[in-house]
């Protein structure tokens, strides 16, 4: 029980940090010229995670943690610190284009589009997992799924209207 609250705990922590890196990020980009894109949804998007974490809190805070999904949960947190140190202070949790800026090609971003969200998808199927909670994934996974859908093509047709070349 104690691991399970230290687990969503530090889990809500680093949330938290990342929503105020995301906007201190999104408000030095909109001071460049950037110009947020999918707007829209993103109230949708921000109710999915707090409602996956609230529940997460609700119905796992007293059951035992699996160490074995713990362990992958650990790893695809790495490929998160992965991801933002490639994307540096351009990461933010809102599609921000800066006009004339070139896309980041390096670290994840050489091998798929959406790094960020491929370690998304893992965490939402997996936090719950740790807790034993199969049905709560795929409930998660499957709303997640939808969200990702609208965001990857609003954030695939924004990133397409930059003229720039790549970043090596």
């Amino acid at each position: 029980m104690i691991l399970s609250v230290v687990i969503l705990g530090l889990v809500t922590a680093q949330r938290l940090g990342e929503l105020v890196l995301a906007r201190r990020n999104t408000r030095r980009l909109l001071a460049m010229g950037g110009v947020e894109r999918g707007a829209e949804h993103y109230p949708l998007m921000v109710g999915l995670h707090a409602a996956w974490l609230a529940g997460l809190w609700w119905l796992a805070w007293d059951r035992p943690a699996n160490l074995a999904w713990l362990t992958a949960y650990v790893v695809l947190e790495a490929l998160r610190v992965w991801v933002l140190a490639s994307i540096g202070r351009r990461w933010t949790t809102r599609i921000i284009v800066v006009p004339g800026e070139t896309l980041v090609r390096k670290g994840p971003y050489r091998f798929i589009p959406h790094p960020n969200y491929a370690v998304v998808v893992g965490e939402i199927a997996v936090l719950p997992l740790v807790f034993g909670l199969t049905a709560y994934a795929v409930v998660f996974s499957l709303l997640n799924a939808s969200m990702l859908w609208l965001r990857i093509r609003a954030e695939s047709a924004a990133l397409g209207e930059t003229a720039a070349p790549l970043e090596a």
